[in-house]
């Protein structure tokens, strides 16, 4: 293999565009792809993988069989199960296609899925709908799908993104056996989960192709690790609007108090009778491998959990189920998921995008205050977003895009503010911005932390309290 851009410039559905491109790569190379958010990263990569169109340069020697795994290519697949729904006629709602029949598609080897369903521990997932399946599982069926089409190259878009720290690790070896056998090009933010087969470095600022960097040349590895790393300063949280309050919380009642909950998929109970109590002024972290239960948990806090009215569920003065609407509830809740960042598909401008936080809404139908507009404007700035206040939201990267909905949920400074994988796709110096936000949130005594994170690294100055959820499995039959 020898893939050669010369001179290439591609363009993206006029989202973004990578300009004069020159890069090779070789078969005895493994590339990471790094830079900030919005500079291009996932658009190269995607671009190994045929995507774009390309105005001009040339490029030469693309394998006929790539494998691609990337949060888009994910979303897509999300999507094209979540279609079927709306194609049902009579009422009828889709059961959705099973994890077998996803991992079965197209040209893949049907004995290396079998041994990577076991390697992932999928076994008992396999018969369950893909679109039921939490952010860490439906990740590991994307990576399956993949390993198992046996591709001459491998283009991996932050493999490690939504995996618990076990998987991680036992991924991060399973490609290490790979690298004498399938070149790789993985995107990468975090410079510790660099793997150690890993051979060249290529950072990518404002569409170009800035560095070419050899592994081996420790004093360029450090240049720029110090030029992704820069600390971040002491900052401000920009503040509540006062015309859009609240209502008021007895402060004598926990804002979530959970009894003997159950949460059941398929005849398998998922959690099992957790008592669960969040006082006000408490900041917690929850954890737990993958298909532990942590997306389940939180939609019962939220509302969106089908299962919320056969629980015992009190929520900020309501006991679920006795009258009281969802939107009562989301009032309370401010709250960011990769399963809202893939709902959220609006081309509504980022200052609105911010603005929507104060309505719990997806885009924004509602005339802004010129109070709420100057607090969106305070929050862009912040996040260095200014210039762009008015750009469609749907044309930001994916990591750009998950900054601005913590923005969104942070606006309101409500009473509960739910963070699930915050840091997911953020370049280092955004995930810095970010920790820092959430620990002078904790400080303060208006809003209560509720953060799932997987990273040790990524611990908030704060937050001393912690649920750690275990995977339950399938008895055996």
């Amino acid at each position: 293999m020898n893939i050669r851009l010369d001179n290439l410039t591609v363009n993206f559905d006029d989202r973004f565009q990578l300009d004069e491109i020159n890069w090779q790569l070789d078969d005895s190379q493994h590339w990471v792809i790094t830079g900030a958010n919005g500079s291009g990263k996932s658009a190269l990569a995607a671009v190994l993988a045929g995507a774009g169109d390309n105005l001009s340069g040339t490029l030469e020697g693309l394998p006929a069989k790539v494998g691609l795994v990337s949060f888009e290519a994910q979303a897509e697949l999300i999507d094209r199960e979540r279609r079927k729904d709306d194609a049902d006629i009579m009422d009828v709602i889709s059961a959705g296609t099973p994890v077998h029949e996803i991992l079965s598609e197209g040209d893949r080897n049907p004995q290396l899925i079998a041994q990577l369903v076991q390697m992932f521990k999928l076994e008992s997932l396999v018969n369950r709908a893909f679109r039921k399946l939490s952010t860490g599982e439906s990740r590991k069926v994307m990576l399956i799908r993949a390993l198992a089409s046996e591709p001459d190259l491998l283009v991996l878009d932050e493999p490690f993104d939504g995996l618990d720290a076990h998987t991680l690790e036992m991924l991060q070896q399973y490609l290490a056996g790979l690298v004498t056998t399938v070149p790789m090009v993985l995107v990468l933010n975090r410079f510790d989960e660099f793997p150690d087969f890993i051979t060249h470095i290529a950072y990518v600022d404002h569409g170009r192709l800035q560095y070419q960097i050899d592994r081996n040349d420790k004093q360029a590895y450090n240049e720029l690790y110090q030029l992704l790393h820069l600390k971040t300063t002491d900052l401000e949280v920009p503040g509540a609007d006062p015309d859009t309050a609240i209502p008021g919380l007895d402060p004598d009642q926990p804002l979530v108090k959970l009894n003997s909950i159950n949460i059941t998929y398929d005849g398998h109970r998922i959690i099992d009778s957790l008592d669960w109590t969040i006082e006000r002024n408490q900041h917690w972290q929850l954890s737990g491998p993958n298909g532990s239960g942590k997306t389940g948990l939180l939609s019962l806090i939220t509302g969106d959990h089908p299962q919320c009215y056969v629980n015992d569920i009190f929520v900020f003065g309501f006991q679920r189920g006795k009258g009281e609407s969802i939107w009562q509830i989301k009032q309370f809740i401010g709250y960011v998921s990769t399963a809202l960042q893939w709902e959220y598909k609006v081309g509504t401008g980022l200052r609105n995008v911010i603005i929507s936080g104060f309505y719990d809404s997806i885009g924004l139908y509602t005339k802004a205050t010129d109070r709420q507009k100057k607090i969106a404007d305070e929050w862009l700035a912040l996040l260095g977003m200014s210039d762009r206040a008015d750009t469609p939201f749907n044309k930001l990267s994916y990591g750009d895009q998950r900054l601005l909905l913590i923005a969104r949920a942070m606006v309101k400074h409500p009473p509960l503010l739910i963070l699930d994988e915050p840091c997911l796709g953020l370049d280092d110096m955004n995930r810095q911005l970010v920790l820092a936000l959430i620990e002078k949130i904790c400080a303060g005594s208006e809003t209560s932390v509720l953060y799932v994170n997987h990273h040790a690294e990524d611990k908030i100055k704060g937050i001393e309290n912690y649920l750690k959820l275990e995977k339950r499995e399938p008895a055996a039959s």
